[in-house]
């Protein structure tokens, strides 16, 4: 029994060393890129984007301004 305790304790902790890794957080490369008729014709200066940062950037919706959109990208 005692052996069932520590095996759930340390798969616990194990998985929280994990958790910024399982939810995506971390760091990317991101740049904006325009599109007319489903070409990229522009991009914007590459840079590094972390944590809450990077999912700001992520959660923004495209924007279009005359037949131009405009997203950023991540890699």
């Amino acid at each position: 029994m005692r052996k069932l305790l520590y095996a759930t304790c340390l798969a616990l902790i194990v998985c929280s060393f994990n958790s910024c890794e399982i939810l995506g957080d971390g760091c990317q490369i991101c740049q904006t890129v325009s599109y007319e008729n489903g070409n990229p014709i522009a991009w914007g200066t590459e840079a590094e984007y972390c944590d809450q940062e990077l999912l700001a950037i992520k959660a923004l919706p495209a924007s279009t301004n005359g037949g131009v959109t405009t997203v950023w990208e991540c890699r």
